[in-house]
């Protein structure tokens, strides 16, 4: 892949409101879980998420019955962009925008159907059903900023707005845009909640990526926007970028709806497809993001792929996971994880895996326990297997 950079970044998540905030707060090791406020959790094994505060959200220009989700991409976006240096009006520009989509407004069109079971034909508020699709969010960003180029809304579960990054770069690279707008945004509601609660897949306590004790994922919820833009373009209006990125890979293990294919191999293959499309090396590479959700048998398959990949140097190399910090933010959380790994990159610190504490023979990896830590990132990859087997990776890469 040609030259392709990231230049600008918009984060909200359990941790904060804006990008630097969560960053300060992810690097000092601290954890955005919490109880959920955002309904009543009575009834489900837990009560616990990584739950946005809304009400700390910066004020931004929102359509009328906006959704949770559509909310948290506008201010993502809004950051994103003056982050880079570009204008926020609605002018038409001819960007193309990709976006990793999920639940989008079903919290709220769960809200209609509860107040319509209680209160029957008189009940109100039939246009939340207007941001129950799952590109709403990305239609709404399209309108806001006037992006009138090639629009994409990628739904394939928890890798969705990972491969929403790789496609967003294709397209600067294919030259159908200069700049494009890339990310994820997801909302946490009583559905998604619900079923992982009935897969016995959420931890009663906050999750714990990695560790030996872990019994599955917490919940979270954010968006992420990333300024993609064709190195040249930037170079001539004077940007510099966070990273550049380097190339991703996608398979699909065709083993399982919910379960990973045990060995490892399906996503090292994945891994060897993204360091191919980056022209790159296993001993090139410096961290990994990883996907780490702390079920038991994610975390295990993960360090298998790992170690078939990178084998004793694994050893040596820094992967952690921040959804011990902000939660399985689902469609969203490759998004989020890409503009972390970002991040790390530009300010070479390895952030750290928020809740481990015991080693597990069966995960040999270093996952930065603690706070971050100072490190030298040439390359980094941020991973995300999700279920269905869909999987994707990304590989960045540093501007110096």
């Amino acid at each position: 892949m040609s030259d392709v950079w990231i230049t600008g970044i918009g984060l909200v998540t359990a941790l904060g409101p804006d990008r630097e905030t969560t960053w300060r707060h992810l690097v000092a090791g601290l954890s955005g879980i919490r109880p959920l406020t955002l309904f009543d959790p009575a009834g489900f094994r837990t009560g616990i998420a990584a739950q946005v505060d809304d009400t700390a959200l910066p004020p931004v220009d929102t359509p009328r019955h906006a959704s949770r989700a559509t909310r948290f991409s506008l201010v993502a976006a809004v950051e994103a962009l003056s982050d880079a240096g570009l204008p926020t009006d609605a002018q038409p520009r001819p960007w193309a925008l990709v976006m990793g989509g999920g639940a989008a407004g079903l919290f709220e069109t769960e809200g209609f159907i509860a107040r319509r079971l209680r209160r029957g034909q008189q009940a109100r508020g039939l246009t939340e059903f207007l941001e129950l699709l799952q590109d709403s969010p990305t239609d709404r960003l399209a309108s806001r900023f006037g992006l009138g180029g090639s629009r994409l809304t990628v739904t394939t579960a928890c890798s969705s707005s990972t491969l929403a990054v790789g496609m967003a770069a294709e397209m600067i690279v294919d030259g159908l845009a200069p700049v494009a707008l890339a990310g994820g945004t997801d909302a946490i509601c009583r559905l998604t909640h619900a079923g992982f609660n009935s897969l016995r897949a959420a931890d009663l306590r906050p999750c714990r990526p990695f560790d030996r004790t872990r019994q599955g994922l917490t919940i979270g919820e954010g968006a992420a926007v990333l300024v993609l833009e064709d190195a040249d373009h930037a170079r001539t209006r004077g940007a510099t970028p966070y990273a550049r990125v380097l190339g991703y890979g996608t398979t699909n293990d065709a083993f399982h709806m919910t379960q990973p294919e045990p060995s490892g191999e399906a996503w090292a293959r994945t891994i060897q497809a993204a360091l191919a499309d980056a022209g790159i090396g296993p001993d090139e590479v410096d961290y990994i993001n990883a996907h780490g959700t702390a079920t038991e048998q994610n975390d295990a398959a993960e360090c298998a792929a790992y170690q078939r990949v990178f084998g004793a140097r694994l050893a040596r190399l820094p992967v952690s996971s921040v959804k011990g910090a902000l939660g399985h933010c689902l469609c969203g959380a490759g998004g989020i994880e890409a503009a972390i790994t970002a991040l790390a990159i530009s300010r070479q610190i390895v952030p750290p895996t928020a809740g481990f504490r015991d080693a597990d023979p069966a995960c040999p990896v270093d996952p930065v326990a603690g706070s971050g830590r100072p490190h030298t990132i040439r390359n980094a990859l941020s991973s995300s297997f999700a279920f269905g087997g869909n999987s994707g990776v990304l590989a960045l890469g540093s501007y110096s």
